[in-house]
């Protein structure tokens, strides 16, 4: 175990090639938690037993801390990477796996070079694991994989009556089968960070039992006894490659003898299950035997410990896990130095070749500072928060004065940036904060006293560099789809409420209000209704006795057109000086989903902007914006034979982005629709005095009347519902999944056992309640999750009262208290 002050922390902040960032993703329950447990205690921060213990059912936060360690002279022998010294820093982010916390991944991503993805190894690639990894691939942060959870594949699976044994081979057919699945999504996004347990880049581990290896390793503790070279002794523990005892020889296929085994059953996996069969029989004597041929040394003390603790510490003495994990980190994770050569195209927002991005290329300490905060954290203190990133050039210090620039600051303008005092710069060391005066790039970091000028990430610099851009802002992948009203049983604690839910929208990354909830209360919307429910807990507590109501979930909509309308629609001012005629058609998918993905933007590098418009027939020159918010997957387009003045496309695009936000259908978003403004006219002799208001009704009107002649559809947002469960619990998941319309896609047996995994379409609309009543028919035996998929066409006309589309319509809009539709028929 080794143990290090923050002084020794600090020195290491120096030594970029030993500096690793790395971030824990996956899946929820397959064990990330306890994994960064055996890492935090390796390090001397706590004993295994008081590691970080979070929820222990599921974590929803991001947890940031640093360690040291040390690495002995053996296992950097062949390492052929830039190192100083055998001591390394491993500021580690753990991430909660649940898809309702994805943001919290996508922060930590952010702010890390590298990723440990754990993977369930008898579950297998999940829904959420795919996501998470897809995250990590687009930020250009290179994993490594973990299969975690081999007791499961050990000691059997309890199914109901059935026990489920599996054989050496087996179990190799079901790691064999994980990792080609995470490398396939690796080659689907075009990465060539693949995997491969020979190179080290896998790991097994038991998170329960705080044990992990990878197989270079493992060659490293016994290619002597095989007189063979660790790397050839490495590449025989994986593939076809087998070893007949009998015969001391190696095959290249299973020679049909007993004594053949493949080389991964024979060295890797008998010996651990030896050691399990021996446990679980309570054979203390074959215990001490087999713990004397692997080298492994008790004390009388530990000799006498029972039950799964001495099965720990058997396993803790032979493979240690924070040994096999910390080793594939360090050789096959880049430092800073290394990362951020390829990371800046990514990460910064301007020019590539000015002088900030030279500087967070170069990871330059002498450099202008460029720290990216990727979310605020709570302080103790009642109201106060720490603005944890990553710095990515120059060094921050205590008392230093820095310029603060949001997401949406453009150089040269004055909105979205503040200039502010640090008041204090600490890093994490286990669950404690240690304060420290100055701290270089390449690292990750906490600062206090930027919390009024930061609601939820941010660019900081130094106060003179006003040429700056800021880092790119963070993409989530989940839109809010769910939403509830909230509203003070007492309105005179109105204000109480607001202060709260601007201090919950600084805690969590995905939760936005808005006084939409009418002049005494809010919307709050969420990713999905465990985050909603999450958000009101955190808000109670923030409230402190302040009673408020809360709506049942209300879920969102969007508004789109599926085809272009025929003549342009002509609009009048009131007092029919002025018209403008516009026609609406659809935006191609693949440019909508470009727009939400982050990928198009005004903020876009020009060049590919460009791009990307013309492939799909539009001429950036004549795009006026996009909407909502100025980035929504909506635009208006000039083809007019005049050129407008500046001013009244401003005050077209001032009123697009509010039509933009409410439809004509229900007031919902639209998505994916493209505006033509074909003609403005514009009598001069109308009287100024009501010009303003009569443009912009004309404008409104226009936007929803073009909307309408367009065949306009109302859209649904779908889950994707994965379930895994026994075969045993397939009828009764089948029954509830048709009784709520869920269209199933996959349904397919986990290689080499009893379990099914399932994958199906549902609406959010009838997914309340869904994964209660699966779990209450199947005993508990179906694990579950949803994760959004898409929005849908709810195939019908909105026009039609009778048709579904029509009948949601019409009650969205006595819940908005809107008068009844009338374009309907």
């Amino acid at each position: 175990m080794v143990d290090f002050t923050a002084a020794e922390l600090r020195e290491m902040m120096d030594r970029k090639s030993n500096i690793r960032n790395i971030s824990v993703i996956g899946h929820q329950g397959h064990g990330k938690s306890m994994l960064t447990n055996s890492l935090v205690a390796a390090a001397g921060t706590m004993t295994q037993e008081g590691a970080v213990k979070l929820d222990p059912d599921i974590s929803i936060r991001s947890t940031g801390f640093s360690l040291l360690y040390e690495m002995d002279s053996h296992s950097l022998e062949r390492y052929k990477g830039d190192r100083n010294g055998n001591r390394y820093l491993i500021n580690v982010v753990d991430s909660p796996g649940h898809a309702d916390f994805s943001a919290e991944a996508t922060a930590a991503l952010r702010i890390t070079d590298g990723t440990l993805l754990v993977v369930d190894s008898s579950e297998g690639i999940c829904v959420q694991t795919e996501t998470v990894l897809r995250q990590a691939i687009s930020e250009r942060v290179r994993p490594v994989l973990c299969l975690n959870m081999m007791d499961k594949l050990f000691t059997g699976i309890q199914d109901g009556a059935v026990k489920l044994e599996f054989t050496g081979e087996q179990v190799y057919k079901i790691l064999s089968n994980v990792i080609e699945n995470s490398n396939a999504i690796i080659t689907a996004c075009q990465s060539r960070g693949r995997v491969n347990p020979e190179n080290g880049t896998v790991a097994f581990s038991s998170g329960l039992h705080g044990w992990a290896f990878t197989l270079t390793g493992f060659a490293r503790k016994y290619s002597s006894i095989c007189g063979l070279d660790e790397s050839k002794f490495a590449k025989k523990l994986w593939g076809d490659c087998f070893y007949d005892s009998g015969l001391n020889k190696w095959f290249d296929n299973h020679n049909g003898s007993n004594s053949c085994d493949r080389g991964f059953v024979k060295f890797c996996y008998n010996p651990i299950k030896k050691i399990m069969n021996a446990y679980m029989q309570e054979d203390k004597s074959e215990l001490w035997d087999l713990c004397g041929q692997l080298g492994v040394s008790l004390s009388d003390e530990q000799k006498t410990l029972v039950g799964d603790d001495l099965l720990k510490c058997i396993m803790q003495s032979w493979l240690p896990a924070s040994t096999g994990l910390f080793e594939m980190m360090i050789w096959h994770l880049p430092s800073p130095l290394k990362a951020q050569q390829y990371r800046v195209e990514n990460l910064y927002g301007g020019p590539v070749n000015d002088p900030y991005a030279e500087a967070i290329r170069r990871c330059d300490p002498e450099g202008p500072l460029m720290l990216y905060v990727s979310k605020m954290i709570p302080t103790s203190d009642a109201g106060g928060f720490f603005a944890f990133g990553r710095i990515f050039s120059g060094r921050i210090a205590t008392g230093k004065k820095v310029r603060i620039m949001g997401p949406s600051y453009v150089p040269g303008k004055k909105n979205n940036f503040h200039e502010k005092h640090v008041q204090r710069t600490v890093v994490w060391m286990g669950k404690n904060q240690h304060g420290i005066d100055d701290v270089p790039c390449g690292t990750t970091i906490g600062l206090i006293g930027l919390s009024e000028c930061i609601t939820k990430s941010a660019t900081v610099t130094d106060k003179m560099e006003v040429q700056a851009w800021p880092i790119r802002g963070m993409k989530l992948s989940i839109p809010h789809i769910l939403s509830v009203q909230v509203k003070c049983k007492v309105p005179a604690s109105t204000g109480l409420l607001l202060d709260g839910l601007k201090r919950l929208t600084k805690c969590d990354l995905a939760v936005l209000y808005s006084t939409e909830g009418g002049s005494s209360g809010f919307t709050v919307a969420g990713v999905g209704e465990f985050h909603l429910e999450v958000c009101l807990n955190d808000l109670k507590g923030i409230m402190k006795g302040v009673e408020f109501v809360v709506s049942n979930p209300i879920v969102s909509y969007r508004e789109t057109v599926l085809e272009k309308s025929g003549t342009p629609v002509e609009t009048f001012s009131r007092n029919k000086f002025n018209s403008i005629s516009m026609v609406a058609r659809p935006l191609p998918d693949k440019l909508v989903d470009a727009i939400e993905d982050g990928l198009l933007s005004p903020y876009t590098d020009d060049a590919v902007r460009s791009q990307m418009l013309r492939k799909c027939g539009l001429d950036e020159n004549r795009i006026w914006c996009y909407g909502p918010k100025a980035i929504g997957p909506n635009m208006v387009v000039d083809t007019c034979k005049t050129q407008c003045t500046e001013s009244l496309k401003k005050s077209v695009v001032a009123v697009f982005q509010l039509a933009s936000k409410e439809g004509a259908l229900a007031k919902e978003n639209m998505r994916g629709i493209c505006f033509e403004v074909h003609e403005v006219k514009i009598d001069t002799k109308d009287p100024l005095r009501s010009k303003a208001a009569q443009l912009e009704n004309m404008f409104q009107k226009a936007f929803l009347d073009s909307q309408l002649a367009a065949n306009p559809r109302l859209l649904e947002p779908v889950y994707i519902l994965t379930i895994q469960c026994p075969e045993s619990a397939l009828h009764a998941v089948n029954g509830i999944l048709n009784q709520r319309g869920a269209y199933q896609c996959e349904h397919f047996a986990v290689e080499e056992t009893f379990l099914f995994n399932l994958r199906a379409y549902v609406s959010v609309c009838d997914s309340f309640g869904l994964a209660n009543a699966i779990r209450v028919a199947t005993s508990g035996q179906a694990k579950l999750q949803f994760v959004y998929g898409y929005w849908d066409d709810m195939s019908c006309s909105p026009m039609q009262k009778s048709t579904p589309a029509g009948k949601r319509v019409v009650e969205i809009r006595e819940r908005k208290k809107m008068e009844k539709p009338s374009f309907q028929k």
